[in-house]
């Protein structure tokens, strides 16, 4: 039976799921396809009596263009035009992303991201693929992810080892920023019909304490995370540090005019959630975080982090998934709330995407997949986002992604960078590393210091609201 306030609060909302499956990559066999669709539809069935019909897939740069600019795999396009139609006939109202992690190959030699160039390719391969399939698509995000290939891949060198520039990598922020304001331009220009927009990764969370530094911590992370993407975005400038220094132009990378372009406006801003962060001040790390609750994996982590004025720590009595992923249903509705202050009205439509995949393990005694359990946390999720509805906060959309999406990414760094220990799991006991205040990544060179505050805006006053 569905949630009449739910369904009465969201009523405004345009319900989808989303997947990593690729227009133009041939399909999979039939026995795999749509079970994750059924599941996350019939949740959303069950929650608010609205049935879901929009699907959001990755076009597929790679297989789309894969020997260079200019160049289009016929087959590849083909199976874009066949998978849309197939979606229409179905009544399912298709929505394409057109970068979702990896580029074309020849893009690599080149330094990815880290090029001026990519963001010039990234435009004219909207464009093509809006010329081609405007009149069918009827949502645009022109990226899925703007943190991870810029700041886990290019500065921090997660996806790919010894990739990492430190500092230098900032560059493919702006870039991606750029390629962002000139895919939706692009597209505009051909016609689309369909609204445009990009997605972040909303991070938010809790001080780990009732110390005000690490609410200054708190926002540094925010800072790092949102306002690095969110400035340029909304505001038409890259974040400024309290030593009125901006990281991303200190690279040499932005040119006259670049931020006009970045700011174009979106019909839409997707905010990709996982979970919340416990955060704390570096010089409160040995009083937070006790070596019963270490684990060596997030000492790495924090060792780059520190050099900004933060650090993580995991959740104290919080359930956790067996991803270590702590359950706390109202930290989506807290962080848009956050956004919300910092940015008021500046902020587009807001459509919540990549929401979900953390449940997966959510099993009961017998090992199998929990629906009560898992739509109960979906209900409460829904619930307090329903409360800033309410309040004015404008929430267009909400998307399922799929638990069987992005698998390697999960285990590989969710299980090492988890915020929370599982209780069936034996804790690691690390030594307290003491380079945690020294060096690590984003250290500005020999004899310079490494913590760097930020210029922040009270939450208070918000962002260009009176």
């Amino acid at each position: 039976m569905s949630d009449g306030f739910l369904h009465t609060s969201l009523r405004g909302v345009d319900w989808g799921v989303a997947t990593a499956d690729t227009l133009a990559a041939p399909p999979p066999p039939p026995a795999e396809r749509g079970g994750h669709f059924r599941q996350w539809t019939e949740d959303i069935r069950q929650l608010t009596g609205v049935v879901p019909d929009a699907h959001r897939m990755v076009a597929g740069w790679p297989q789309l263009q894969p020997d260079g600019p200019g160049s289009w795999d016929r087959d590849a396009l083909d199976r874009c035009d066949r998978a849309l139609d197939s979606l229409l006939a179905h009544g399912t109202r298709p929505a394409v992303t057109l970068f979702d992690r990896s580029l074309p190959s020849w893009l690599d030699p080149g330094g990815g991201w880290l090029a001026r160039d990519t963001a010039e390719h990234f435009a004219g391969y909207a464009a093509e693929l809006g010329s081609r399939f405007g009149d069918r698509v009827e949502r645009w995000i022109t990226s899925t992810d703007l943190a991870g290939p810029t700041l886990a891949d290019h500065v921090a060198g997660m996806y790919s080892p010894g990739r990492g520039a430190g500092r230098a990598g900032l560059a493919a922020v702006h870039h991606i920023l750029l390629a962002n304001g000139l895919a939706t331009r692009a597209l505009r220009a051909v016609g689309v019909s369909g609204r445009i927009g990009t997605t972040v990764t909303l991070v938010g969370g809790y001080p780990a304490s009732d110390d005000p530094y690490d609410r200054l911590a708190l926002e540094r992370l925010e800072s790092w995370t949102n306002r690095l993407f969110l400035d340029p975005l909304l505001l038409g400038e890259h974040m400024v540090t309290e030593d009125d220094a901006s990281p991303v132009a200190a690279t040499g990378c932005v040119r006259s005019g670049d931020l006009e372009i970045i700011a174009t406006a979106q019909d839409l801003l997707g905010l990709s959630w996982h979970n919340p962060f416990r955060v704390t001040a570096p010089e409160n790390l040995p009083r937070v975080l006790p070596a019963a609750k270490c684990q060596s994996a997030l000492n790495e982590v924090n060792r780059l982090l520190v050099g900004l004025g933060f650090a993580i720590v995991p959740f104290d009595d919080v359930e956790t998934t067996a991803y270590g992923w702590p359950l706390i249903p109202e930290g989506l509705a807290d962080a848009v709330a956050g956004l919300y202050d910092l940015y008021g009205d500046l902020l587009p439509p807001l459509s919540v995407v990549d929401n979900g995949m953390g449940d997966l393990d959510l099993v009961d005694d017998r090992g199998l997949s929990d629906d009560a359990r898992r739509r109960a946390l979906l209900r409460a999720r829904l619930t307090w986002l329903a409360g800033l509805v309410t309040a004015g906060v404008d929430v267009c959309g909400y998307e399922y992604w799929s638990v069987l999406d992005n698998l390697e990414a999960k285990f590989r760094y969710t299980r090492l960078y988890t915020m929370a220990v599982p209780d069936h799991e034996l804790a690691v006991r690390p030594t307290m590393p003491s380079d945690w205040v020294h060096g690590g990544a984003f250290a500005a060179g020999p004899g310079a210091a490494v913590h760097t505050g930020l210029a922040l805006v009270p939450r208070s006053q918000g962002v260009g609201t009176s």
